[in-house]
């Protein structure tokens, strides 16, 4: 009878080439993070906004069947048109929601858009999704653990902390990452470590997420 093989580590990828994004498509990676630079225009809005003070919690289901339309973004941000960068900032968005959409043939996406002023999920956990982008157009991006790292039987409790001498990876302000989670089909127990960095008295992050629906 032939030995059973362990599957390799699962892998993280990262380049400033756009083109990275598809290496979360290999069964051996789970994290891949376009290190691109935002334009000025667009984190000028960003740190505008957050300067409001204002909370923001949005959420919008997308419909992509006709795949030649513009992504639409119902209402996202109308409270901020006044604002300058406001159009080069939601043409930023429907770029990523475009971009991702055509990697996974997706027909319907959810978009969540939020600024926050704490970790929202601070402890060290997995997604029950497929595949999660996740980008912050202001403050730290979110923290991840190499395989390894941590144990994975208390992910999610008060127990899952980082090994002693584990790095935490950070992905950077304005970076794309794909987060492939638990329900990617052949990914179960291989889903990226990840949770929200703390934030110093005062800071604030906006975030934006991207989930497949259908």
């Amino acid at each position: 009878m032939l030995a059973l093989q362990t599957p390799p580590a699962p892998q993280q990828m990262s380049s400033e080439s756009v083109d990275v994004l598809t290496e979360v498509l290999r069964d051996d990676v789970n994290l891949a993070v376009w290190q691109r630079t935002l334009p000025d225009h667009v984190t000028g809005f960003a740190a505008a906004l957050l300067a409001q003070g204002e909370p923001l919690a949005q959420s919008l289901s997308i419909d992509l069947t006709d795949a030649e339309a513009e992504p639409a973004l119902p209402g996202l941000l109308a409270g901020y048109s006044d604002m300058p960068g406001q159009a080069a900032f939601l043409a930023d968005v429907a770029w990523l929601v475009r971009a991702y959409a055509c990697l996974l043939d997706a027909r319907s996406i959810g978009l969540r858009l939020r600024v926050l002023d704490g970790a929202m999920c601070p402890r060290f956990h997995v997604d029950r999704v497929p595949l999660r982008l996740i980008t912050s157009y202001a403050g730290p991006g979110s923290q991840w653990l190499r395989e390894g790292a941590v144990a994975r039987q208390p992910l999610g409790g008060a127990q899952a902390l980082a090994g002693e001498g584990a790095a935490v990876e950070q992905i950077a302000c304005g970076h794309v990452a794909l987060l492939k989670g638990e329900r990617w089909i052949g990914n179960e127990g291989r889903g990226l470590v990840h949770r929200s960095p703390a934030l110093p008295a005062g800071e604030r992050r906006l975030l934006l997420t991207l989930d497949w629906l259908a």
